[in-house]
């Protein structure tokens, strides 16, 4: 989770440019290059990448009907939540390394075959171990598949579809899980990320049979492993945050002189040069870090401000959440006859002032319309930092850059809901 050229600058105005690899000249004699091929529609792409948002919260509300059937405690059954989660903050930056080298080709083989293993184990799972096994798969193959349709999106516009339906398929999940868990069985409701392989085949006959740049440098694979070890040790810092932070920081030194050992390895020295780069990461994680944040804590603060039943929150918070993820795919939409730079203005008032009113609003209508910016701002944000976050980058390097943005907007999943531990839960 590379990109079309976009502007040179952070914030100025992008264009409509697809990211499908271009072709690859023929050699001398062998006539006139093959005409590029039509980009994936977006449909395919969000039906490609958004139905491992719906698998990762799919168990949100069944834990304890799993640890039931699985005979362990509700508090153990949470950790397919956990796993899956950081299958796909780890697995993200490696199928980006496997799409740079080899191309979405292969990053869509590996990805769909992660998906369908996994899913594999968690249908005929017959314990707790193993059905964690296959959640793992379900996650990294998820996150592969998705980097794929963020690579081919190559446009604000058609990312916003992509974001927004990741919006939509986290909000319905935990419903659509229950529903499932109630009609037939959870293991349905594991299931739900195989949905994304109905669009494997669609989206492979639209690709290039090879990569221009396949083969073109080794794989840095040390510079994958300290990166995959980092992720870890963030999404660490809530459950273990002195042994986390001490293991993150010494990752990240580790990484910084491999870094300067290999300029263009896993992780380009450039892309760490670039102003767009950097500054589209950190809002990417802030604006994450407080949707996730205030989507842990607003049920809380509506039973305790509001006096709703947990019935009316849940029914509130969906609502809000797919009102805040349709404004944001709009936003993106028209992102190009506002401009990037007013969108990204927007946006960063939003992501302001959603906190602030969940803080000190009283009412329901008030919690309940902070939500909704907040997820405005985060989806909507993802749209338009992961397209300028390439800016600068060579035709190299983007997939590296947007894959690195959709890590640091992954991180806040971990690191807002122990924030909202601390201020609200705790």
């Amino acid at each position: 989770m590379g990109l079309p050229s976009a502007s040179p600058s952070f914030g100025g105005p992008m264009s409509d440019r697809r990211l499908s690899p271009p072709t690859p000249a023929p050699p001398s004699g062998t006539g006139p290059p093959a005409p590029p091929r039509p980009p994936v529609p977006a449909p395919w792409l969000a039906l490609l990448a958004t139905p491992v948002a719906l698998g990762g919260n799919a168990p949100v509300l069944i834990l304890e009907r799993l640890g039931g059937s699985l005979g362990v405690p509700a508090a153990s059954a949470t950790w397919l939540v956990t796993v899956f989660a950081w299958a796909m903050t780890v697995g993200t930056p490696l199928f980006t390394g496997l799409i740079r080298h080899q191309g979405p080709r292969r990053g869509l083989a590996a990805g769909a075959a992660a998906v369908g293993c996994g899913t594999a184990l968690v249908v005929l799972a017959p314990s707790l171990p193993v059905l964690l096994g296959g959640r793992a798969l379900q996650g990294a193959g998820g996150a592969g598949l998705a980097a794929v349709a963020m690579n081919l999106a190559g446009s604000p516009r058609r990312t916003g579809v992509l974001t927004a339906g990741f919006g939509i398929c986290a909000a319905c999940g935990p419903l659509l899980g229950a529903r499932l868990t109630w009609a037939g069985s959870w293991r349905a409701a594991l299931a739900l990320s195989a949905l994304s392989l109905l669009a494997v085949a669609a989206v492979r006959r639209r690709l290039p049979p090879r990569h221009p740049s396949a083969g073109a440098a080794s794989f840095d694979a040390a510079g994958a492993v300290l990166v995959a070890v980092l992720a870890t040790a963030l999404c660490l810092l809530p459950i273990v945050p002195s042994a986390a932070a001490a293991a993150a920081l010494a990752t990240a030194v580790c990484l910084a002189l491999h870094v300067r050992r290999r300029p263009d390895g896993f992780v380009p020295a450039a892309l760490l040069a670039s102003r767009a780069f950097v500054g589209s990461a950190l809002a990417a994680c802030a604006v994450s870090t407080s949707y996730f944040a205030q989507l842990y804590s607003l049920p809380r603060l509506l039973e305790q401000r509001t006096g709703w039943s947990p019935d009316a929150v849940g029914t509130g918070q969906l609502t809000a959440m797919l009102t805040g993820s349709a404004l944001a795919w709009l936003l993106a939409a028209g992102s190009g006859r506002m401009g990037t730079r007013r969108a990204m203005a927007v946006l960063a008032v939003l992501a302001v002032l959603a906190p602030l009113t969940a803080a000190l609003a009283a009412s329901a209508p008030l919690l309940l319309l902070s939500a909704a910016a907040a997820i405005l701002a985060a989806t909507g944000g993802n749209a338009l930092l992961s397209v300028s976050a390439a800016g600068d980058a060579s035709a190299g390097h983007r997939p590296a850059a947007i894959g690195l943005c959709v890590l640091c907007y992954q991180l806040g999943g971990a690191l807002g809901p122990a924030l909202a531990t601390l201020l609200v839960l705790g």
